[in-house]
């Protein structure tokens, strides 16, 4: 024998070999059509009998094996079925005479023969016949399973004529030497009278009638037989037909402890009948085997079985065959086979470590030169025994060697399409799966050398298979997933490939379907670059949307009566579906910004980077970028617009990496951490920005509160100076601007402000609205620094009068004189004397703008957004009062106001008091000015409070009650500007108030001239005691008695209780 049939078990020492045929032309699909037909009577009850016929149906045989059909019985072509077309009665006679040459090739050991004839009609057809079939198309033949079942037995009448006439003891007759074909040459010249050549011929035969036993439905029978052989052929050493005797005898006790067969094949066959008892027919019921496949019951058959093997006498006895076949150079075909019936009974009984001791023996047993196709079907066997018993990883090596060997360079035409589908067959072997997600589950399984190998051998394959689609896909999944274990080189190298291939065909997302349905799912390169982190970032703080809120307020649940819930705030939902707090708006650009960093050891190039989201419309804006070669954590932020309302969900990004264009899902990226992917866009609102006509300011703004200022200006004013801000609102949004409201603030100070710092009228703003997108509207700010204008007093020279009597000088007139520092006098503490001391001490206020808009559907829904200025205002000091003082008037309704003014300035400053001359002041100069006012009457002083909770003690009251008397004088002097408030202590005060009591007195409808002056006390304000001055005016001190009554009666009262 010279081919092997990797295919072969031990039952099939039981079966009848059929071959089935081709006869001309005939059409392969129709051929197989039929022959499947055929082939699905595969066991016949023998009529009259509980025997059962098993064939084996093959449509290709060697007739070489044939000549070993005496050795086994089972490889012996016993039966031949022809199949031809013949549409014309003309073609008949060479038709048949092509059936009577094909038999010639089978004929020495054919028991019978059928012609199916398909095609032909008429006269012919219609002739009875035994050895043809006539059929008038492949659709009707519906006769063609009772036809095989009548040939099949025709095939047992020879067979049991055969068995009978060999089992019949003869002892007048010479029994005939039974020889293989290498063996005639060697029986030339051979004693046929000794005693060791007729035991040799009588252990052959029964041996024979041993296999035609076994064909024939009768196990116990050939059991006996084959003992019988092996005693026989042991004592003469004819080690080839004993290791056959043994084979045999392990064939039978296979079939009888293994109903269900060793093929793989389990439930194929039925229970077995023959000569065993009806009891033993029984045993083969549903249940009756354990684990292992063997009956329950063995012990007892085999007491009354004798003759059958144990399971562990029949891999006992399959070595010792095996071991006799080895001896013999010729019959490694048979010893080949004998393996693989080995082991396929061994996988049966889970005996994986026996197995492949026999797996090992078969891979070193020599056959001759092999042609390529029978070199891949012998490694593609071992590789399925290998799997059979367990040996996942040895499976995979030699099928990934019939692989190879598919394209073997002295292959004419290599067969890359077999090759690459072999190469696809060894990946579980090798732990190594083409879905990407099972490399993002834990640790790596599997030899990474051994895994990035195969892959490079598919890559290979698929490019001479002529899809470079294919190859790209495999590429792309050995980059992804083996990235850990390239070295520098090897990286560069395979980027370097895959650019090449995606020159050609750039790699897509879509799945690839190969000719057998096996989809290749898409790989993303969600390794290049590694992503650590997705956050959600809020819009900045100009275009933030807020909320109106609600009388009930927007945060309070009205599912839930309770204020506050454990359970809502310690849900443990997924973090990445978990909803932010902030919103995005429909038509502005939003932000996700992503944590990377480049592995690799070059520059890596990222194109067409962007989002991937689902439940809103979004429009996203790819970008580019360019990282260093294994760059550490690398911020990347990715934007796009959303185009309607709702809730948009973050599911991941999309790159175009080496012409591979990758979709990664945030649920495929172990390790990232996200603020949850989940926020509310809400509908779309106006965008405001602003420019002023003042510069913008270095310096930041940090209110306390928190709010962030999108942009600042600054200005620098003397005190008491007054300067606009025009601010120019334009709606650069695609809304309308409809509602706006401005306020403001002062923050980070500590400067007392005199009057309003800021002020505006936002009607004439107001009426330019709505402002449609692209136009602009004009605000007007009044800026107004008046902060303290006092000094200490103690820190500049005291004016005095030089002895002038006011008298004497115009009122209006000046009085002039340089400041020196007073050099005696030290201040009691020395922080005070720093903070007042210093004249160029420049101050500074800040305050804050805040513009509060809406407009659009977003202010229907009731949102708006605020946009802040930020004011920095540095107010250099113009001019000191350093000392104030008052002297009496000609009047008592009247005074003269000293003041002490300093120009604290560079520059030459003039003062204008009401209704009195300019003042000239020149840089670094003080001089006095004396202004007549009429003393005042404060009717706004605060009052104390009846509960006593507005003012926290006295000292507070009267700090506001002096306060109110300043703002009243300072509004009636007006001296440009300049407050006089900080300086009036209360001794100056009390000088410019009115006496709380003013009266006179008529006497007779005229007014009298002085005579003398008198002091009166009345009854009325003895309540309140206190002593009034007055002049009172009289012609008589007679009628001084009646004065007095009238003067009681004409009493004025100025006094506040």
């Amino acid at each position: 024998m010279s081919v092997p049939d990797y295919m072969q078990c031990a039952e099939d020492h039981q079966t009848l070999l059929v071959v089935v045929q081709p006869i001309g032309i005939v059409p392969e699909e129709s051929f197989f059509r039929i022959y499947k037909r055929i082939s699905a009577v595969s066991q016949v009850n023998v009529r009259d009998s509980q025997r059962v016929l098993y064939i084996r149906y093959r449509h290709h045989y060697p007739p070489e094996n044939n000549e070993w059909g005496d050795f086994q019985t089972h490889r012996k072509v016993v039966g031949l079925i022809t199949i031809t077309d013949c549409s014309s009665a003309k073609d008949w006679p060479q038709t048949f005479e092509k059936f009577h040459v094909q038999k010639e090739m089978y004929g020495s050991t054919l028991y019978d023969s059928r012609l199916f004839v398909f095609g032909l009609q008429g006269e012919i057809a219609e002739q009875p016949r035994t050895d043809v079939a006539f059929y008038p198309s492949y659709d009707e033949c519906e006769s063609v399973e009772k036809r095989i079942e009548d040939f099949i037995e025709s095939l047992f009448i020879v067979l049991e004529s055969k068995r009978l006439d060999r089992a019949t003891d003869k002892s007048g007759d010479k029994i005939p030497l039974l020889c293989v074909p290498f063996e005639k040459k060697d029986f030339v010249g051979l004693d046929t009278d000794s005693r060791h050549y007729k035991k040799r011929c009588q252990g052959r035969m029964r041996k024979h009638v041993g296999d035609l036993c076994l064909q024939a439905g009768m196990l116990q029978d050939s059991l006996v037989h084959y003992h019988m052989a092996v005693e026989l052929l042991r004592s003469v050493n004819d080690f080839l037909w004993l290791g056959a005797a043994l084979e045999g005898l392990c064939s039978a006790s296979v079939i009888y402890h293994y109903p269900g067969g060793t093929g793989g094949k389990v439930g194929s066959r039925r229970a077995q009948g023959g000569s065993l008892s009806a009891e033993a027919g029984n045993r083969h019921r549903p249940g009756a085997l354990t684990s292992n496949g063997i009956n329950a019951d063995t012990s007892a058959e085999i007491g009354r079985a004798k003759n059958c093997l144990s399971p562990e006498d029949i891999i006992d006895k399959y070595k010792e065959a095996i071991s006799y076949y080895g001896k013999y150079k010729n019959a490694g075909v048979i010893e080949l086979e004998a393996c693989v019936k080995a082991v396929r009974v061994l996988a049966i009984q889970k005996r994986s470590m026996e197995a492949s001791e026999f797996l090992q023996n078969a891979v070193y047993i020599n056959l001759r030169q092999l042609s390529e196709e029978e070199k891949i079907q012998r490694y593609s066997i071992l590789s399925e025994l290998y799997e059979r018993i367990g040996f996942h990883r040895k499976s995979a090596f030699f099928k990934r060697i019939a692989a190879m060997q598919c394209a073997a360079p002295s292959i004419p035409e290599p067969g890359w399409r077999a090759c690459y589908k072999l190469l696809l067959e060894t990946l579980p072997g090798y732990s190594l799966s083409l879905d990407p997600k099972d490399f993002s589950k834990g640790t790596h399984r599997g030899w990474a050398a051994v895994q990035m190998r195969l892959l490079h051998e598919l890559v290979y394959a698929s490019r001479r298979m002529g899809n470079p689609a294919l190859s790209v896909r495999h590429l792309s999944f050995l980059l992804q997933t083996m990235l850990d274990f390239l070295s520098d080189q090897e990286k560069k190298d395979v980027t370097q490939s895959l650019e090449s291939y995606t020159a050609k065909c750039p790699g897509t997302m879509e799945f690839i379907t190969l000719p057998d349905g096996l989809k290749l799912p898409p790989v993303p390169f969600t390794k290049l670059p590694i992503v650590r982190s997705v956050k959600l970032l809020n819009l900045p703080t100009s275009l933030r949307p807020h909320k109106i809120k609600s009388l009930l307020g927007q945060n309070v649940s009205t599912k839930s009566p309770f204020i506050y819930s454990p359970i809502i705030a310690h849900s443990r939902g997924e973090e990445r579906t978990k909803k932010i707090d902030f919103q995005w708006v429909q038509g502005d650009v939003c932000e996700v910004q992503l944590m990377v960093y480049n592995p690799m050891p070059f520059e890596l190039r990222v194109e067409n980077m962007g989002l991937l989201t689902t439940g809103v419309e979004f429009e996203s804006l790819p970008a580019a970028l360019s990282l260093p070669a294994e760059s550490g954590l690398y911020p990347v932020t990715l934007v796009g617009v959303p185009q309607t309302t709702g809730q948009i969900t973050i599911n991941g990004y999309h790159t175009s990496v080496f012409g591979v264009f990758s979709d990664c899902l945030l649920d495929n990226l172990p390790g990232v951490k996200t603020n949850g992917c989940t926020v509310e866009v809400i509908p779309a609102l106006p965008r405001l920005q602003i420019s002023t006509s003042l510069p913008r300011s270095a310096h930041t703004l940090q209110p306390s509160s928190g709010d962030e200022i999108s942009t600042s200006v600054s200005v620098q004013l003397y005190n008491g100076e007054t300067q606009q801000l025009i601010i120019k609102l334009e709606n650069i949004g695609t809304e309308p601007l409809e509602t706006l409201e401005v306020t403001a603030k002062t923050v980070n100070t500590k400067e007392k402000l005199y009057g309003d710092f800021l002020s505006w009228k936002l009607e004439d703003t107001l009426s330019q609205f709505p402002l449609k997108p692209g136009k602009i509207a004009t605000f007007v700010v009044n800026i107004k620094v008046k902060l303290d204008f006092s000094c200490q007093e103690n820190l500049l020279q005291d004016l005095n009068d030089d002895g002038i009597s006011v008298s004497g000088l115009p009122l209006s007139s000046p009085f002039r004189q340089v400041v020196k520092p007073r050099v005696e006098a030290k201040p009691v503490n020395p922080q005070e004397s720093s903070k007042g001391g210093d004249f160029s001490h420049v101050k500074t206020l800040e305050a804050i703008l805040n513009f509060k808009y809406s407009g659009g559907p977003g202010h229907i829904e009731g949102y708006y957004r605020n946009l802040s200025l930020g004011l920095h205002v540095e107010v250099e000091p113009s001019v000191f009062f350093t000392r104030v003082s008052t002297l009496p008037a000609t009047s008592t309704r009247q005074c003269h106001l000293l003041l002490d003014v300093f120009n604290s300035t560079e520059h030459e400053l003039t003062i204008s008091a009401r209704n009195n001359e300019d003042l000239i002041l020149h840089a670094g100069e003080c001089q006095r000015m004396a202004i007549q006012v009429d003393k005042f009457n404060f009717e706004s002083f605060p009052e104390p409070p009846a509960d006593g909770t507005q003012y926290a003690n006295a000292k507070q009251l009267e700090e506001e009650r002096q306060q109110a008397k300043g703002l009243e004088i300072n509004s009636k002097l007006d001296i440009w500007e300049a407050s006089v408030e900080g300086v009036l202590n209360q001794l100056v005060l009390e000088h410019l108030q009115l006496a709380p009591l003013q009266w006179g007195s008529v006497l007779r409808n005229s007014s009298p001239s002085p005579l003398s002056e008198l002091t009166i006390k009345t009854d009325k304000i003895s309540q309140n005691p206190f002593l009034a001055n007055g002049i009172l005016f009289s012609k008589c001190v007679d009628h001084l008695h009646h004065i007095h009554k009238n003067l009681y009666a004409h009493l004025i009262y100025g006094w506040e209780g």
